[in-house]
């Protein structure tokens, strides 16, 4: 059989052909990947809930990869110094970031000069929603709803509330409150969360905002009532309402950080397709398991649902943030 070629063949041959390096160059790498040991940058300090979360997953992967996954610590300016150091990384998949929204969402607003581009320097690849945080006022204030809240601020013209830092989602939702309700809530900045709970605990503060699980000394010892819970629901306190379920109306009520994996942006997909599985597939391991429901966290997002809910949520970030009015430093 003699078979007849156009020139139409001709073209679509080419076409193939130059196509044809491409797709194996991303086979290739997705095949080849990984090739030595990984680096997980942890962008926060050991011991925290971003370093567990770190461990816990960087242990399964290791176990299904067949490669080691060394957990560096490289705390320091909200995140910044680790997403800055993977930002300069080879963009082969074996440095990897994992942080929290500060580090994606905040330092575009809090920072002039981070060390990295977010949109041009890092590829999101899984995120794990965070937990609702719930609002906590100390014994003595009486407040058990946020119109209770409301009527004790009012009443004293200036009540304090702790954050665990500047611009964080306290300090943002701090400033929505004042909007709403002609409030004059002084935000007191700590460093971290530990030491915000020992200032409710020891009576500075009337109000303090930060995760279920840093709370418990504080709730446990009946030293403060949860009295409202930002953005969604938290299990174990199934009886906290939401602050929208009891009437406060920013759209920064209905978002929530998170803490997720990045690479730096010229990874080829096939390997940001395979870590973001392989931290999905995470979701089933026991020890990551164990540190998701210590920290009340929903399971990791695989890479589509990951960018479609940042994209979602960034603006409404962005705006809340940008109202407080804070100079970049």
């Amino acid at each position: 059989m003699i078979t007849k070629f156009t020139r139409r063949h001709f073209i679509a041959a080419g076409t193939s052909a130059v196509a044809m390096p491409v797709l194996l160059r991303g086979a290739s790498a997705q095949a080849a990947w990984p090739s030595r040991q990984i680096r997980m940058i942890c962008s926060y300090p050991a011991g925290g809930q971003t370093d567990l979360l770190a461990r816990a997953f960087g242990e399964f992967i290791s176990k299904q990869v067949g490669q080691t996954v060394v957990i560096e610590n490289k705390a320091g300016a909200s995140g910044s110094i680790g997403a800055a150091e993977v930002a300069r990384a080879e963009p082969d998949g074996h440095t990897i970031l994992c942080s929290i929204s500060t580090t994606y969402v905040m330092n575009r607003v809090m920072m002039k000069t981070p060390g990295y581009d977010m949109d041009k320097d890092l590829t999101l690849v899984s995120i794990i929603p965070g937990a609702g945080l719930p609002l906590v006022a100390s014994l003595k204030s009486g407040v058990t709803t946020l119109d209770e809240f409301v009527a004790f601020a009012r009443k004293n013209g200036k009540v304090n509330f702790g954050t665990y830092s500047a611009g964080s989602a306290p300090h943002m939702t701090i400033n929505e409150l004042n909007k709403q309700y002609g409030l004059n809530i002084e935000p007191i900045h700590y460093r971290g969360e530990a030491p915000m709970w020992t200032g409710l605990l020891e009576g500075t503060l009337d109000v303090a905002m930060g995760s279920y699980t840093a709370a418990q000394p504080v709730l446990q010892s009946n030293r403060g009532v949860a009295f409202a819970v930002h953005s969604k629901k938290v299990g174990a306190i199934p009886n906290v309402k939401t602050l929208p379920e009891q009437g406060a109306t920013s759209k920064f009520f209905t978002v929530s950080g998170f803490t997720g994996w990045a690479l730096p942006k010229a990874t080829p997909q096939p390997i940001v397709d395979r870590l973001a599985q392989l931290c999905v597939a995470a979701n089933s391991d026991p020890k990551a398991k164990e540190v998701l429901g210590t920290f009340v966290l929903e399971p990791a997002l695989g890479f589509k649902e990951t960018n479609a809910l940042y994209q979602r949520e960034l603006p409404v970030w962005m705006e809340s943030a940008q109202s407080l009015g804070l100079q970049p430093v």
